[in-house]
């Protein structure tokens, strides 16, 4: 049975991430911040689901929770992210609200990364996968969400180094743009749905091989530029 650890699954993407998966027969770990909230997952998800407790910007807790794993990690998905400040133009921006979303969209999915790779690698067959967004493309000037929108391009480049750095070790690295999906983030009125979302991201997941390294897809399964 393959495992899957996917990071902020109580909720949102990563919630329709973890239901979709666990119907499709993996183990599945995922991330969530307090003991309340893995209680509360769980009950809803079953036994097949294992919560792990730490928040993704805290890199000492991710790194004991992985010391402590002990199972192989076939997939592993950064979907943790915020949207940021309420202040965040550029003639206007909340730089402690710049940093906690550089630190959570950014970061956290590269010390995410860092600390899980020894699982990983032992899986043999291990492949990584980064939730970015349609909103960090660099064709587009639009000033909305400056913050959010440079933490999505920079964890684009954060994970093409990355993509690089593996490619000897067979272990794909891609990034997935979720276009705008139905959450507590993308709101009511947004495009995609979530479980749609999941299944295709899932489906790239399945497929991806180290010739798809470094490259950044929609959800759908079409390559995109960055």
């Amino acid at each position: 049975m393959p495992t899957c650890l996917i990071t902020a699954s109580n909720r949102g993407i990563g919630y329709e991430l973890a239901r979709e998966a666990l119907s499709q027969g993996w183990t599945v770990y995922g991330s969530v911040r307090s003991e309340r909230s893995a209680l509360e997952t769980g009950s809803k998800l079953g036994p097949d689901f294992k919560p792990l407790v730490f928040d993704v910007t805290d890199h000492g807790a991710v790194r004991t929770v992985a010391e402590e794993l002990t199972a192989d990690v076939d997939l592993l998905i950064n979907n943790a992210g915020i949207i940021g400040p309420d202040n965040q133009s550029p003639l206007e921006m909340d730089f402690d609200g710049f940093h906690e979303t550089l630190a959570t969209n950014t970061l956290a999915p590269l010390a995410v990364s860092q600390a899980f790779l020894p699982h990983l690698k032992r899986a043999g067959t291990g492949k990584i996968l980064t939730i970015s967004s349609q909103m960090s493309w660099m064709g587009y000037r639009k000033s909305d969400r400056i913050a959010y929108r440079a933490s999505k391009a920079a964890v684009n480049k954060v994970m093409q180094g990355l993509a690089t750095e593996l490619e000897a070790d067979g272990i794909p690295v891609a990034l997935i743009d979720p276009g705008w999906v139905r959450t507590d983030m993308g709101g009511g009125e947004a495009d995609n749905c979530p479980t749609d979302v999941a299944k295709g991201v899932l489906k790239i997941g399945h497929g991806l091989t180290i010739s798809d390294t470094g490259k950044f897809f929609k959800w759908s399964g079409e390559e995109r530029p960055f």
